[in-house]
């Protein structure tokens, strides 16, 4: 089952493994009613963005569609903000950790503590070095890590789509890796509904991150959804419905998280498109899942089911 969130997500999907057959699913989004399928019992659904949208739509496909998902593998993929101290725009990313962004106390940037990075806190600490207790349970996710080797052995060398406005952005960075041409990653994920860029609430990512996870998630992208999709699917393996540990996370950078030298913060977060990756990061998805998609299907009996 691949999980996207919007169209031009699906559109690679839809269009390279031939997904023609369509089932109509109760309480799917408006805009993307339909789960679509092959021959070869690979599926694909669209969610629709942010957290509300992910959570109610992965609920309606687990309770309401009449799929039997307990053997199914899930590629969840999709674009995202990526850092440019870890990948560039293009580069596609396997994650072992999904850290939620958004679940903290905030003082406005202008009113924050002398010293302080930035106005993010842990609930219930007093300051943003102190790591807050996992009280919500969505904060972090953890996957399995011998299915995201599998997957990262499987793509890492592949050539990756790219476009003449993403070389042009990736000039104006000085050095590796974001001067360089995309490429298959191993690096975490942060979920937030609110978009940010700058090197200051980007830092603030990379370092919650690792707080949460005691240093061991490395972050690279940030996107909308995954925190709350993985809730949903966490709960549906509570209820029988699929097994966690068939569990993926895809994602690739369409813009990067913070600017190069002589860019503004405001330039890289609202005229995001201008960097040139939305196209090659939507096709780099399908092209980086398609030999573990291919690996699952081709390998089904004697070692996947």
């Amino acid at each position: 089952m691949i999980v996207n969130m919007f169209g031009g997500e699906a559109a690679p999907f839809i269009r390279d493994l031939k997904l023609t057959t369509t089932y109509k699913v109760r309480g799917l989004s408006a805009r993307y009613p339909e789960v679509r399928c092959n021959g070869q019992d690979v599926c694909q659904v669209t969610t629709d963005m942010g957290y509300s949208n992910a959570a109610a739509s992965m609920t309606a496909l687990l309770y309401a569609s009449g799929f039997d998902l307990r053997e199914t593998y899930f590629i969840v993929a999709g674009i995202a903000g990526i850092n440019p101290l870890r990948g560039t725009v293009g580069s596609t990313a396997w994650a072992d950790y999904a850290v939620d962004y958004s679940l903290a106390h905030e003082i406005d940037a202008r009113e924050i503590p002398a010293g302080w990075p930035s106005g993010y806190f842990g609930i219930f600490t007093d300051a943003p070095d102190k790591k807050p207790k996992l009280s919500y349970r969505t904060e972090v996710f953890q996957l399995d890590s011998a299915l995201v080797t599998r997957a990262y052995e499987l793509s890492k060398d592949l050539a990756l789509s790219d476009s003449p406005a993403a070389v042009a952005y990736r000039a104006g960075f000085a050095s590796a890796p974001a001067n360089q041409p995309p490429a298959v990653l191993r690096c975490d994920t942060a979920s937030t509904d609110t978009w940010f860029g700058g090197a200051t609430l980007a830092q603030r990512a990379q370092d919650w991150s690792a707080l949460l996870t005691d240093g061991a998630a490395k972050y690279c992208t940030v996107q909308q959804e995954d925190n709350s999709t993985l809730e949903a699917l966490r709960r549906g393996e509570a209820a029988g419905k699929v097994n966690f540990k068939r569990v993926l996370v895809l994602r690739a950078g369409s813009d990067t998280d913070r600017s190069h030298p002589g860019q503004s913060d405001s330039d890289v977060l609202v005229n995001y498109k201008q960097q040139g990756g939305f196209g090659p990061a939507a096709e780099n998805l399908m092209i980086t899942a398609r030999p573990v998609i291919e690996d699952i299907v081709g390998h089904w009996k004697e070692q996947y089911r």
